[in-house]
């Protein structure tokens, strides 16, 4: 017999409660000098604070859901199948935006998200040095600090986000008259930007993973965007390789256009 999976609004209430708490010890070490900082594959630093937000996150979400899976920046990804053959996985990254973290700059974010069949269902960024919790549930749109958000009609000129090459590219090629917004630090607010309207739409380089992107996917749908990759298909999560190749998040006014850019390649 097959175990009912708990309702989804109850999923993102768990999720929130333990992003919130997860986001109150962050800020713990936020701004502080013992961060023990370390280069992951010679190039990506994590700190003391990213290792114990990952194992409260991973200890308490799986506490209360010991049948789910478990995919984060932080773990050792050493149970694939059983991730993958889980009712629903979690996904997460303790810190997104580990750098500005670590210059004690406020644009990062406590990313969870909740997987089914390779998409999100419910997923919370927790920005506590914003003071801003951003969330969303399938098919109950998305909101920030509980108003709702969505995409806005693209200005003029469009405010576009991600690599400065590709969006001289979408100026160029298109002739689309474009502004390119500043550097976001954390890969999962940007996309949520793009979600409430405060930018119209970015570009995502290759070389993200799942737990970038999983909560902020749900968050930008729910809003009544698109994130997709390359062909414009919806991401897969979850999956064998948690790696991702170029995406595009965007109003779907826009969606067409930004594929036109990267449609059928991978861009470095």
């Amino acid at each position: 017999m097959t175990r009912e999976l708990p309702p989804l609004e109850d999923e993102l209430a768990l999720i929130g409660a333990i992003a919130h708490e997860a986001g109150v010890m962050a800020m713990r070490y936020f701004g502080g000098r013992d961060l023990d900082v370390r280069l992951k594959d010679g190039e990506s630093p994590v700190t003391r604070a990213d290792f114990a937000v990952d194992a409260f996150l991973r200890e308490t979400l799986l506490g209360a859901r010991p049948g789910y899976g478990w995919l984060s920046e932080e773990t050792p990804d050493t149970d694939i199948a059983g991730r993958m053959g889980a009712p629903r996985t979690f996904i997460a990254d303790p810190i997104d935006g580990t750098r500005a973290f670590i210059e004690a700059h406020e644009i990062w974010c406590v990313s969870v998200a909740l997987v089914e069949s390779g998409r999100p269902v419910a997923g919370v960024l927790e920005c506590p040095a914003l003071g801003e919790t951003i969330k969303a549930v399938r098919g109950g749109g998305a909101e920030c600090n509980g108003a709702p958000i969505a995409v806005r009609p693209p200005r003029d000129p469009a405010l576009i986000g991600g690599p400065r090459g590709l969006v001289d590219r979408l100026a160029t090629q298109t002739g689309l008259a474009v502004k390119r917004h500043t550097h976001v630090p954390s890969l999962a607010y940007r996309l949520a930007m793009v979600a409430r309207g405060d930018m119209d739409a970015s570009f995502v380089k290759p070389s993200s993973a799942d737990w970038d992107v999983a909560a902020a996917d749900l968050i930008v749908h729910e809003a009544g965007g698109l994130l997709t990759d390359a062909d414009g298909a919806p991401l897969a999560l979850n999956g064998r390789d948690p790696q991702k190749d170029v995406m595009v998040a965007c109003h779907p006014l826009l969606h067409r256009t930004m594929l036109g850019v990267v449609a059928g390649q991978a861009v470095g």
